[in-house]
């Protein structure tokens, strides 16, 4: 699968898987200050790339797990979206969940993206879905002791 990818003025580093088994390609935050996250504070940060994927493929944004654990920096969204036919920059929305501020420099790697297929489903209207183990239990429903 080839995706391409236009560099924007303010982009300094494309994206790049750092193994060979990297799942997620690091993206870098394509700012010229600092910005400084206060506690719960959310903010929009460009990553100075525009994309093109197939149109049966996403790509993921992901928190970096480094950044989460040790920072309380996470994404909005948990997981973002990038649609196969969004042709925008693409930013990545970050939260900080700590007590602390935390900032981001420009060139900090601030989250990865995941390239995906995605399958395309069917409605079927119907009066009646098939019977499971589970039934209609949910909500946690599967992690607790019936007795």
């Amino acid at each position: 699968m080839k995706m391409k990818i236009i560099r924007m003025a303010h982009n300094r580093y494309l994206p790049e898987y750092k193994t060979d088994g990297s799942s997620g390609m690091d993206l870098y935050a394509a700012i010229d200050k600092e910005i400084t996250l206060k506690p719960l504070e959310r903010v929009l940060v460009p990553t100075g790339i525009k994309i093109e994927i197939p149109n049966e493929y996403e790509a993921q944004i992901r928190a970096r797990s480094g950044l989460s654990v040790k920072h309380g920096i996470t994404l909005i969204n948990a997981v973002g979206t990038v649609d196969a036919d969004y042709r925008g920059e693409v930013c990545v929305g970050l939260v900080n969940l700590s007590n602390e501020e935390y900032t981001i420099k420009p060139d900090d790697r601030i989250a990865q993206m995941v390239i995906a297929k995605v399958e395309k489903a069917q409605i079927e209207i119907t009066t009646e879905l098939a019977s499971s183990v589970r039934g209609e239990g949910g909500f946690g429903s599967t992690g607790f002791n019936v007795t």
